[in-house]
């Protein structure tokens, strides 16, 4: 007779093993997508909750590990078309870490396998490319492979030929007679870019991240096809080498970099578990400055002698692990397409999405740019799309899933009306945005308040959308200008509005009359009028009475204003509308003129970038003050520059100015320059 218990377990074991079953088919499939159709439907991270799933329940019942599972093998067979390639040794994947928990837990399990062992370990960024082998007879570069399925990759050796970062023939002196190296081809965002923008025009569907077009690339029969990519490389793992020994992982990085190998400059040894920790948040954070894209660090046991007592699993090493950054792309749904108007009357149509988690937040809308984009990438209501964030950039859609369309999906049409104000709207030739060309345009009115209001312009703290909002419903203002003469009582009727922050509001109005000249200019929201080009008109045109006066010539002779600019300047102050508001200002007492000439100039002639967190004045107000003493601000690096500034937590920025022989300064340093 069977127990009940015994019948609830069978039960539970069926229940299982239709989920496992199911599992399998699913992951199998987005195999096929992504290694062989170079078309995937889901995120990285999505496919890796499948992998967990199936890998959690095989762990709780082993007898449902069957040799077809997808947990059982390493990758994908090799697609068809290419010639099937042997690996000397075998192509491992990692094990994922997804937080710092389970790389503690990862740090553990070496020190129960190794106990009397002291361990370091060696960090590399993990690009986001696709894995390829490279082999060398006698030092001359005779074939190049896919990973494939770890064992058997495809032979693309024409195509690897075409990196030119790879080096056709060794820089060692003899040569091995016989190596084969592991890599990552991999494309700098920029070409990424570039590609998808040359498919959409084509018609073609886009790529929908980096990793996916490397690897179909890589895969094309015609190689200047693959020529033209314009791939890169990194090189980080020795698979087999005929006459060379090595100690550490370390020593195998060197001598791949003398072989003529790129590797990675940011790879670092690191002496313990909280260096590790250190290395994974630092380039977490700053992730966005490097030219190419990485979804996390890879942390390897520094000693070749404890790689090989700690050995691997038939899948993944045992000395090594990726820990992975949260995702920054998530598969969603176009519920709606709608428009948001712009404070220069630019109209956006914005997808509303299926809500969706991404690097820590919520994402239910994405940006669409403008028609053209939107046309480009085919993006439709009801569509399943690939949606990503990167750093704290608005959200947006890479790229539609077409083979998840049904047929019921809906293309957007822009409207021929403003939303806001019920204007015609007009696409002048040449542009991209479609725009709203009334001037009192509601929407207008409120986003360019906010503009003005906004840190890098007149930088009024609290004058946030709410207080805009009701400020505007009220009928207390109805331009920038009218800030400047709100009363406290004014605040103090608005819902929601404390006593105090009505004080304060007042006083950081008042605080921004004083602004510098330059941020009057941006903050004025002429069109095609940036923080930059404020500075440049500011130095300049050091007035608003001689800048209104300027014509269309005396303009475009400065070196940095075109005829769009020109022609947007003259035409803002030739609007009476326009006219009024600056009058206004003048009124209340709003600087209209550049610094005193009185002030001296000690960093003219000097040229500053700043990188990483400033302690005492926050970056706005350093390099305003730069500015105001004659000195430039640039924010990249380059020969012209005489000084990177570095404060807490620097970025790349610092490395590049140590490797040109760029003067590096602290805040102290700076300071002291400033006042002396």
């Amino acid at each position: 007779m069977i127990k009940t218990s015994d019948t609830k377990n069978l039960q539970d074991i069926k229940k299982q093993q239709l989920r496992a079953e199911e599992l399998k088919k699913l992951i199998n499939y987005h195999n096929y997508r992504y290694y062989v159709l170079d078309s995937p439907e889901v995120s990285d991270s999505e496919y890796d909750e499948l992998v967990r799933e199936l890998s959690g329940i095989e762990e709780s019942y082993p007898e449902l590990i069957t040799p077809d599972s997808p947990t059982q093998r390493i990758g994908a067979p090799p697609a068809e078309g290419f010639q099937p390639v042997q690996h000397r040794a075998k192509m491992l994947s990692l094990a994922d870490a997804f937080d710092f928990d389970e790389l503690s837990a990862f740090f553990d399990r070496l020190k129960r396998e190794e106990p009397d062992e002291g361990f370091d370990f060696v960090c590399e960024l993990k690009i986001d490319g696709t894995a390829i082998a490279a082999t060398y007879e006698n030092g001359i570069l005779t074939r190049g492979a896919t990973r494939g399925d770890g064992q058997v990759g495809e032979d693309i050796t024409s195509n690897i030929k075409t990196i030119r970062s790879i080096p056709l023939r060794l820089q060692l002196d003899p040569p091995p007679d016989f190596l084969q190296v592991r890599g990552e081809a991999f494309l700098s965002k920029v070409q990424f870019g570039e590609i998808n923008r040359e498919r959409g025009e084509a018609g073609l569907p886009l790529f929908a991240n980096p990793r996916n077009a490397a690897a179909g690339s890589l895969r094309q029969l015609d190689p200047n096809i693959t020529a033209r990519r314009a791939l890169d490389s990194t090189f980080y793992e020795i698979l087999y080498v005929s006459d060379r020994m090595f100690s550490t992982h370390r020593e195998v990085l060197k001598y791949l970099n003398d072989a003529g190998f790129k590797t990675s400059a940011d790879a670092k040894v690191a002496g313990g578990a909280q260096d590790v920790f250190d290395f994974c948040g630092y380039w977490q954070q700053r992730r966005e400055e490097l030219i190419y894209e990485i979804d996390g660090v890879v942390v390897k046991v520094n000693s070749l002698e404890l790689q090989r007592r700690l050995g691997q699993t038939s899948k993944a090493p045992r000395w090594a692990i990726a820990y992975k950054f949260p995702a920054e792309q998530q598969t969603s749904k176009v519920k709606a397409i709608t428009v948001n108007v712009g404070r220069t009357g630019a109209i956006t149509p914005v997808a509303i999405l299926e809500p969706v988690r991404i690097a820590g937040s919520t994402v239910s809308r994405a940006t669409l740019h403008n028609e053209d984009e939107m046309r480009r990438k085919d993006i439709r209501i009801g569509d399943s799309v690939i949606v990503q964030k990167a750093g704290d950039v608005i959200p947006e859609i890479v790229a539609p899933i077409v083979s998840k369309r049904t047929g019921k999906e809906e293309v957007f049409k822009m409207p021929t009306k403003c939303p806001a104000c019920g204007s015609p709207v007009i696409r002048e030739e040449g542009e991209a945005a479609t725009r709203c060309i009334n001037l009192d345009c509601p929407a207008q009115r409120f986003e360019h308040l906010l503009h003005f209001a906004s840190r890098g312009a007149m930088d009024i703290d609290g004058l946030g959308p709410a207080i805009v909002q009701q400020l505007l419903e009220k009928n207390l203002i109805s331009d920038i200008a009218d800030l400047y003469f709100i009363r406290k009582d004014d605040l103090v009727g608005l819902e929601h509005y404390a006593d105090k922050a009505a004080d304060n509001l007042i006083k950081s109005i008042e605080h921004s009359k004083n602004r510098a000249f330059s941020r009057l200019l941006f903050a004025l929201g002429i069109r095609h009028v940036g923080s930059h080009m404020a500075d440049v008109l500011a130095k300049y045109f050091p007035s608003i009475d001689q800048l209104k006066e300027a014509g269309f010539e005396d303009l475009v002779a400065i070196k940095e204003i075109g005829p769009a600019i020109a022609e947007s300047i003259v035409y803002f102050f030739h609007l009476e509308r326009n006219i009024k508001v600056l009058d206004k200002l003048r009124l209340a007492g709003v600087r209209m003129e550049e610094v005193s000439p009185g002030i001296p100039q000690r960093l003219a002639g000097l040229t500053f970038v700043f990188t990483g967190g400033l302690s005492r004045f926050s970056r706005e107000e350093v390099q305003q003050k730069v500015r105001e003493l004659g000195g430039e601000v640039s924010f990249s690096v380059n020969k012209k520059v005489n000084y990177v500034v570095a404060g807490e937590n620097p970025g790349s920025k610092m490395d590049k100015a140590k490797k040109i022989g760029i003067t590096v300064l602290t805040e102290e340093d700076l300071m002291r320059m400033i006042q002396e």
